[in-house]
């Protein structure tokens, strides 16, 4: 009987649904932004959108770094080794994307530098191939325990190279950029 009623009554049903159904997307707007302002926590994970879990590592000067430490900057986590050919293969681009946009502002972020996490066992074959790839960021970091880095563990790292884009907030905005993707990533977020 109900079905009935609602198809003879149908424009006077639309009139009174109508002022509901705005008050119940109001209504959901409203939860969301609440939700979002209050504090409510990204998920910590690996994922795009996703809250990039915390690094603390060791420099070359055996000072600590922690990745927060960069927030409001675009930051490029790169996992890298002075002993792998496809990592240093690599490296001219990552230079010329931080020559490129070190000083840019982004949607959500203000300059972009990478936090260099290697996997090396040596200081000094890891010391040599920044110097010899023209690093020239700040953010080196390093257990010197190769595959046995908690870095590594931490972040799911099993081939490298392998990176995660991170924004201002420590959101991950994209993952494994190589060559010019990284470069036209970068652009598309720079304002």
């Amino acid at each position: 009987m109900r079905i009935i009623y609602l198809t003879k009554h149908k424009g006077r049903m639309k009139k009174q649904l109508t002022p509901l159904f705005a008050l119940l997307i109001l209504t959901g707007i409203l939860s969301s932004y609440r939700n979002t302002t209050e504090g409510d926590k990204i998920k910590i994970g690996l994922e795009i959108g996703n809250q990039a879990p915390e690094l603390i590592f060791m420099d070359p000067n055996e000072h600590p770094i922690k990745l927060s430490s960069l927030k409001g900057k675009m930051v490029l986590i790169d996992f890298w080794a002075s002993w792998c050919p496809p990592c240093r293969r690599e490296n001219p681009n990552l230079v010329e994307s931080y020559m490129l946009y070190k000083d840019r502002k982004f949607q959500n972020g203000t300059g972009f530098t990478i936090y260099s996490v290697s996997l090396d066992k040596s200081k000094n074959g890891w010391m040599s191939a920044i110097d010899q790839d023209k690093l020239s960021w700040e953010y080196h970091v390093s257990e010197l325990k190769g595959w046995n880095s908690q870095a590594a563990e931490t972040y799911g790292v099993h081939a490298i190279p392998a990176n995660f884009l991170i924004d201002g907030n420590g959101i991950i905005v994209a993952r494994d950029l190589r060559g010019s993707f990284l470069i036209q990533k970068l652009q598309n977020l720079a304002i």
